[in-house]
């Protein structure tokens, strides 16, 4: 069965984004800036994206407009706007823990969570995420879009592996 896998960064303090959503942020502290990270390994491994409408519009239009990033891997987009699909973009006005148990079930590779807030914390308060891929960015925001929920029950977990590059720590958990 395929895994749903939370991979995203967030600031030491626990930020997603900062308080005007912006993410310029993200990046290492610059003593090692060649390193590749964890990305492109983990990027083979799924074949599926997921994200919310946020992430979509910040995606398309401010991160890489025309280019559609995940080239070649099935991107769907929850959102409660009745949009039209697109060759590169499957909208979803649907629940998404109930989506994505049926995702789960079909045959395919792992399942990426890559954004944004609201969909991470419907899917974390659901107890839908199998793996937690978080890179801790070496930066304190003080305040902006939390990743994780405040209202969530207790989710044990067990650190499978760490990876530390360019000042930032990649911290890799399973359920328990």
């Amino acid at each position: 069965m395929r895994n749903v896998v939370l991979y995203l960064a967030m600031s030491l303090d626990g930020y997603l984004a900062d308080k005007n959503g912006g993410v310029d942020w993200l990046g290492g502290d610059g003593s090692d800036p060649a390193a590749a990270g964890s990305y492109p390994a983990f990027y083979e491994t799924i074949d599926t994206v997921v994200m919310g409408w946020n992430t979509y519009h910040q995606i398309i239009t401010e991160l890489s407009p025309g280019i559609n990033p995940y080239q070649g891997k099935k991107c769907y987009v929850f959102t409660h706007r009745e949009l039209e699909n697109t060759p590169e973009f499957s909208f979803v006005n649907k629940p998404a823990a109930a989506f994505l148990a049926e995702l789960k079930q079909q045959p395919g590779k792992d399942i990426w969570i890559c954004g944004g807030a609201n969909l991470v914390q419907q899917l974390i308060r659901a107890d839908q995420v199998d793996r937690y891929c978080i890179s801790v960015i070496p930066t304190l925001l003080g305040g902006g879009i939390p990743v994780f929920p405040q209202d969530c029950e207790e989710r044990p977990l067990k650190l499978v592996r760490t990876e530390c590059y360019n000042g930032i720590t990649d911290l890799v958990y399973v359920r328990r």
